[in-house]
């Protein structure tokens, strides 16, 4: 694996040794010094410009800022017998695709992760051989700033999941539910539906600190709502906490029972929930929805107006689901 990172606004100096000029020249430069075996054809995207939210800084949160691509990828030489057929080649549609796939699937810190995913995502056409992706923020100050990857389809690792979708069940257990003596039977009761079960539950019933100030108060909400779940999940060994999208898919695909911290998937979610935290069975709903659940069970909360997804409320006293 190769990666270059880089700060065009400093001063290059007058003669650079050629691994140092490439870093700074179109991706397409690299490609060719770097090429080796037999001839390949090249398609590239010069310059694609997207405003997003991106950037591990908390200044970078809750703002857009102009991200360039610069992306190449090799491709094995087109067929003599091509007849102008647009379905028989890479097209430059595929690789903006994977650029707004990638930025559309979740928020996400680093230039590094995107371009990889990027990378990855084009590999997976059938004609594509390498791939060079070159991404820059051009408003985090006086030049841009960026990083730039090469891969080879031997480098990927992610494959596309032809799988069925999981489409678990949710279970919001609200404080009174946790605490009732009937909780491990509605969880033994969910456990033996041969569908994933992920629990939800709402902030802990202790004061939770009011700041006055909305983003600072979304957190302590969410961090109020994570620190019931590991409360939750003390009181059955078979609950494990997890708070990211891969740990769920995993976990969907392996038989855990999950029960959910929100702040990484709803802090990091391009398409964020309507609902605050304080609203915590519509904020379940609007989770369920992400991962298409096929019904949410809520314990001892009323119901939201508008759920995303068929719920059904469960009285305190029903032992029976």
């Amino acid at each position: 694996m190769d990666t270059v990172r880089f700060d065009t606004a400093r001063q290059r100096p007058a003669a650079m040794p050629s691994e140092i000029r490439l870093a700074f020249e179109h991706p397409s430069e690299r490609s060719i010094a770097t090429a080796s075996g037999g001839p390949l054809d090249r398609i590239s995207l010069r310059d694609h410009l997207v405003e997003v939210e991106i950037g591990a800084f908390q200044a970078e949160r809750g703002t857009t800022q102009r991200i360039c691509f610069n992306v190449v990828v090799e491709v094995a030489p087109l067929p003599a017998d091509l007849d102008d057929d647009v379905d028989r080649i890479l097209s430059y549609d595929k690789v903006t695709e994977a650029i707004a796939y990638e930025l559309a699937a979740e928020r996400l810190n680093l230039l590094e992760t995107l371009a990889e995913r990027v990378a990855e995502r084009v590999l997976l056409e059938p004609q594509a051989i390498r791939c060079f992706v070159r991404v820059e923020k051009l408003d985090r100050g006086p030049g841009a700033l960026g990083v730039e990857i090469v891969r080879s389809k031997d480098q990927v690792t992610h494959t596309v999941d032809e799988g069925e979708v999981p489409h678990p069940r949710l279970m919001y257990l609200s404080n009174e539910a946790i605490d009732s003596d009937n909780l491990t039977g509605w969880i033994d009761q969910m456990e033996c539906r041969q569908r994933p079960l992920i629990l939800c539950v709402g902030a802990h019933p202790l004061a939770v600190p009011q700041t006055g100030h909305k983003m600072t108060q979304r957190r302590i909400d969410l961090l109020a709502i994570e620190q019931n779940a590991w409360r939750l999940a003390a009181k059955d060994h078979r609950c494990v906490v997890v708070a990211t999208r891969t740990e769920l898919d995993w976990a969907m695909k392996n038989g855990q029972i999950c029960v959910w911290a929100p702040s990484k998937i709803v802090l990091d979610a391009v398409d964020g929930p309507s609902a605050a935290p304080a609203e915590a069975v519509a904020l379940a709903s609007w989770f369920a929805a992400t991962f298409e659940a096929g019904e949410m069970i809520v314990i001892g909360a009323d119901l939201p107006a508008d759920p995303q997804v068929p719920l059904r409320a469960v009285d305190m006293e029903q032992t029976t689901l």
